[in-house]
């Protein structure tokens, strides 16, 4: 793909489509005076137009993209922001400060849709909708790697062979229904490896949550019948499994098995209480995701409700940035193509509003899917219930949201007036260090800003210097304020991404304050202001005391709405930091000495641990031995025996 920028343009990246030459007119910017903006500006770029399909860049004049657009005509769409009336405020703002232009003309109008999300999500213009939360959604994997399969939460990647259920609006939602199953179908959910290591039934037999087929307890054929239950339940299919337990259960009460009655009595009622807390499921859509928006006062809320085999799996809020007054046609529109980015469509999408260029989604949702996606706006009957119910939720949260925020903006102005800031701070970043006598040592960064916790921004460190001594806390701080300013002085050394703090929280008291302000000033980073919450007298909460370099420490009133915020924002650092901590702890605990020998994968662990009944018996087996083993090679026993026996 080629492009014409405007001769004070920046360069644009790299583009793999193919894409015919439009050159860039040599007017508007030219010349050492003030810089051009507006209608003139983009009436200049028209006599170097074709009506070709592509996408268009609107920068100031400090060329700073303000907008990216498609066209399937790129000269009839330029033309429209040339006529000097009949445009929205938003958009005649955004012409207003328009300086220049750049256009990369595509093969298709598809093409040129998929090329403009990209540079959204790249370049994030502020005239553009933007999706923020881009998080993937959980799905429920049936395993097809073993003879007896797992039933698991799987998210990411569909790369593992099975069958995938989803996607589920959240993890507890996942967890909620695989609960279910474990209750009605018995299936088992340990690793393979545990499966493989068992000598007998664990304690979800004992509760009636597993067939333990690791140990014989069920054939498997049997279990097969198990498995191809539950995935008819997944696909919906709830009314037969119920009346083929219901026969099961009656033929085995007539042979006198009163005990296996008994059991599928259980499972008949587990069944039951699912279908009963499910909620909406209705009757005549199988499968499809009902998306709302409400839009108010310049913010917008997208409310998703996945539907299912004939339930509901959940709903997720969305909060996308809408280029400052975008309508609700255009929002789903971008929504639709950035949502769907990395996930497949359903078969069925239904929405509260046209979305515009309807066909041009249809066309683009249909190619990720691989077949046919509807994509509908019903008016009546049950799909107008279920976007009706979509849209109140969707209402419900903004206003949810929009009094968050203003409560906030009052704490966030607060806190700047409580500390002598320069302002309300727009983002505070909190440091916290968990350890053990020094053991699975981490630190740890929250973010917190106008919309409250920034989760998707926090931050992990595991503490790595070998100098440091065990428990030195002061030098575990220096070290990660080091590693962090580090690399924002590489990625955004002149702090224009929204990434540098305004704030710096830390957790202690004088000693931190002065360590980390050593840490700052030897990275010439002195602009930033810090303060330490330690625990004041009888290290009570709600007696905190704050110290700033180089000023006396001081309190805030008992029942001040800013020490109560304060508060919050140490609490959730010191929930985050020992949440990591415990994590690594666990894994260290539960670390397998065969994990670090090189060549040694899953399938050769599992022969390796049947073989010898444990890892620590792997380690003093002798080269024979190891030999001896199914699958392990001449050369990969020697590479294990090294390993182990190195001196």
């Amino acid at each position: 793909m080629t492009e014409s920028p405007s001769p004070d343009s920046p360069e644009s990246p790299r583009q793999d489509a193919d894409a015919t030459d439009a050159p860039s007119p040599d007017a508007a910017t030219a010349g050492s005076g003030p810089v051009a903006t507006g209608q003139a500006v983009i009436q200049s770029y028209l006599k170097t137009l074709d009506g070709s399909p592509g996408v268009y860049r609107m920068l100031n004049e400090k060329s700073e993209v303000l907008y990216v657009g498609k066209a399937r005509n790129l000269r009839a769409r330029v033309s429209n922001y040339a006529r000097p009336t009949g445009h929205s405020q938003r958009i005649a703002r955004m012409i207003r400060e328009t300086a220049s232009m750049m256009f990369l003309t595509t093969r298709t109008e598809t093409e040129a849709l998929l090329l403009e999300q990209n540079l959204i999500k790249q370049l994030k213009p502020r005239y553009n909708v933007l999706l923020r939360d881009d998080k993937s959604f959980p799905n429920i994997l049936i395993s097809r790697t073993h003879d007896f399969p797992q039933i698991k939460k799987h998210r990411g990647k569909r790369t593992e062979k099975g069958r995938y259920f989803g996607p589920f609006a959240s993890a507890a939602a996942v967890n909620r229904t695989l609960n279910h199953l474990q209750r009605v179908f018995l299936l088992r959910n340990c690793t393979d490896s545990m499966f493989e290591s068992r000598t007998r039934p664990c304690l979800l037999y004992q509760i009636k949550r597993c067939s333990a087929p690791c140990v014989g307890r069920i054939d498997h054929d049997a279990y097969e019948a198990l498995i191809e239950d539950a995935e008819a339940f997944l696909e919906g299919k709830t009314t037969k499994i119920q009346a083929s337990l219901a026969a099961e259960m009656q033929e085995a009460s007539d042979a006198m098995e009163f005990e296996r009655a008994a059991a599928l009595r259980d499972r008949i009622k587990a069944l039951t209480q699912v279908q009963s807390a499910q909620g909406i499921n209705p009757q005549g859509v199988a499968e499809a995701d009902v998306i709302a928006v409400h839009v108010e006062g310049g913010q917008a809320c997208v409310q998703v409700f996945f539907i299912r085999g004939h339930q509901s799996w959940g709903n997720h809020d969305f909060y996308p940035r809408t280029g400052s007054g975008a309508e609700e046609g255009e929002i789903l529109e971008a929504f639709l193509a950035q949502f769907y980015e990395n996930r497949p469509p359903p078969r069925l999408v239904l929405t509260s509003h046209p979305v515009e260029e309807h066909d041009l989604a249809h066309e683009l949702l249909s190619a990720r899917a691989g077949r046919n996606v509807e994509l509908a706006v019903p008016k009546r009957g049950e799909k107008a219930e279920l976007v009706e119910n979509a849209a109140r939720n969707a209402r419900e949260s903004l206003a949810r949201k929009m009094a968050e925020s203003a409560s906030q903006t009052r704490l966030l102005t607060g806190l700047g007036e409580a500390f002598d800031l320069d302002g309300p701070p727009q983002r505070i970043e909190v440091y916290d260090n968990s350890h053990i006598q020094g053991t699975n040592a981490v630190g740890a960064m929250i973010v917190a800003g106008p919309e409250g916790f920034l989760k998707s921004q926090y931050r992990k460190f595991k503490i790595k210097g070998t100098e440091i001594t065990p428990g030195d806390d002061f030098g575990m701080m220096k070290e990660v304020l080091t590693r962090r300013f580090t690399r924002l002085l590489k990625e955004d050394p002149d702090r224009e991404l929204g990434t540098w703090p305004d704030l710096l929280l830390i957790d202690g008291g004088a000693g931190q304050v002065s360590a980390v302000q050593e840490i700052m000033e030897e990275m010439g980073v002195e602009d930033i202001p810090m303060i330490g919450v330690a625990k004041g007298i009888d290290r009570d909460a709600g007696k905190e005391e704050f110290y700033r370099p180089g000023q006396r420490p001081f309190a805030l009133r008992h029942n001040d709405p800013v020490l109560y915020f304060v508060q919050r924002l140490r609490d959730e650092a010191h929930r985050f930091v020992i949440g990591t901590h415990r994590a690594a702890r666990a894994k260290s605990m539960s670390a397998n000495p065969l994990d670090d020998v090189p060549g040694v994968g899953a399938s050769r662990k599992r022969a390796l641990l049947a073989h010898f009944g444990s890892a620590k018996a792997v380690t003093r087996a002798g080269l024979s031995d190891l030999q001896a083993v199914e699958g392990i090679s001449d050369t990969i026993a020697q590479t294990i025996y090294d390993f182990f026996h190195h001196d």
